[in-house]
């Protein structure tokens, strides 16, 4: 592994990968480990963003759907503090704490905390769901069913323990209804 000012180079079976990274030296070289990539295509390039944890991706990924944050941006707030703490600034309106971040002023604060506001705490709760579970919403999606009817009714099953096709007919139903 490589480190640039902005991106790592990853060996991956003699193949180099260079990712677009917060902190390249928060990783270290020669070491075997798990990088979370977010891939982004656009007409002039394709772009590899890697976070050393699920939480920061799932945080660079929210951020990015901001009005006025893109990749670069959202990788550099994710560079100026500890996911938890722009989590909390993000939950508690703090606009000076996100001010202080390069590029972002306060109009880019304000759209953070109204964009994200309320958000950002469950999806740091990560609750295990039994295999069928999500199988059967692989199922419902394959059907032709949208993302917000699957995640409506499958939460209505949440509780159950049932095997992919007791809650595949369960959540049919309750959709019929």
């Amino acid at each position: 592994m490589a480190h640039y000012s902005d991106s790592i180079v990853v060996d991956n079976n003699g193949i180099g990968y260079q990712i677009i990274v917060s902190n390249p030296y928060s990783f270290t070289k020669g070491q075997e480990l798990v990088v979370y990539v977010y891939q982004q295509v656009r007409e002039d390039a394709i772009t590899l963003y890697g976070f050393k944890t699920e939480e920061e991706k799932d945080l660079f990924l929210h951020l990015i759907k901001v009005k006025g944050i893109g990749c670069k941006t959202a990788i550099g707030i994710l560079a100026t503090g500890e996911v938890e703490a722009i989590v909390n600034a993000i939950e508690n309106k703090n606009v000076a704490y996100l001010k202080k971040i390069p590029g972002i002023g306060p109009k880019a604060a304000q759209q953070i905390i109204l964009d994200l506001q309320g958000k950002l705490t469950a999806t740091q709760e990560i609750v295990e769901m039994p295999v069928e579970f999500e199988e059967a919403s692989e199922v419902l999606l394959a059907l032709g069913y949208k993302q917000s009817e699957v995640t409506k009714v499958m939460q209505k099953l949440a509780n159950e323990q049932l095997d992919t096709n007791g809650y595949v007919k369960k959540a049919l139903a309750l959709m019929v209804k």
